[in-house]
């Protein structure tokens, strides 16, 4: 574990490079910049309130903070393992010519839609105000699922950017897959008329959707589902033990596929 925290430090600047990097990248030929954080969930709030609120009667006042808590999470959650998957054949390059820890690879793609997922909350704060959603001290829960949802991406993302090396084809599955967790995960709708039908089981085995339950729990006011709970630090230790141990196995043969 000692040599594991002494090669993590000593390459802590590539990774804050790498992290530049990946941020610079990102807003590469675009006008708006890192603004763009700011207008694309704030637009994507509004044309889903208009398709999920008005036209389906809903007149909760608080509805567009409902949807965009659950979608900034999902946002970062998809970005960030896409990003992942990709990362060790993005690399490629690199990893042939230079020694890196192959593990920073996802870690900075992970890092790097994190830090673009905390300024986008600037939009949530500033809705919440508008919509008068007001905070209380159960809002200091947020914190807790705020730092599970990057354990449970960059484990996730290990897992996947190993499978990913060998199977190509993996890219255009995790797209179906995250099309399913997104359903799922009661980003549009509420979630009482599911649980009530017997279809919460669906909601329980998606490992967004206690994460992004929670969020919100402490955003409008009421304390963390202890269920929810555990159930994602649950899915979080899971991924990560997985994915580390995965990725730890098959990272010395990954030169001879990318």
């Amino acid at each position: 574990m000692k040599k594991y925290i002494q090669n993590f430090v000593k390459y802590r600047y590539l990774l804050g490079e790498l992290i530049k990097k990946g941020i610079a990248l990102k807003y590469r030929r675009s006008y708006l910049g890192i603004l763009w954080t700011l207008i694309e969930p704030l637009l994507t709030m509004i044309v889903l309130t208009i398709v999920f609120g008005t036209l389906f009667g809903n007149e909760d006042k608080t509805f567009p903070v409902y949807i965009l808590s659950g979608r900034l999470l999902y946002s970062f959650f998809s970005n960030s393992t896409k990003v992942s998957m990709k990362s060790i054949r993005t690399h490629s390059s690199m990893i042939k010519k230079v020694y890196v820890p192959k593990y920073m690879y996802p870690l900075s793609s992970v890092l790097t839609d994190y830090i673009i997922f905390l300024i986008s909350l600037i939009v949530l704060v500033g809705v919440g105000a508008v919509l008068k959603v007001k905070p209380t001290i159960y809002l200091f829960g947020a914190i807790v699922p705020l730092l599970i949802l990057p354990i449970m991406s960059y484990g996730l993302g290990l897992i996947l950017a190993t499978l990913a090396v060998f199977f190509r084809d993996l890219e255009y599955m995790w797209s179906v897959a995250l099309m399913l967790i997104m359903y799922t995960s009661a980003i549009f709708y509420k979630p009482e008329k599911i649980i009530r039908s017997g279809y919460g089981w669906l909601l329980e085995i998606n490992p967004l959707y206690s994460v992004v339950s929670n969020f919100r729990n402490a955003i409008f006011g009421s304390p963390l589902n202890e269920r929810a709970l555990v159930i994602s630090i649950a899915y979080s230790i899971l991924f990560l033990i997985v994915g580390v141990t995965i990725f730890a196995k098959k990272q010395d043969v990954f030169i001879l596929y990318v």
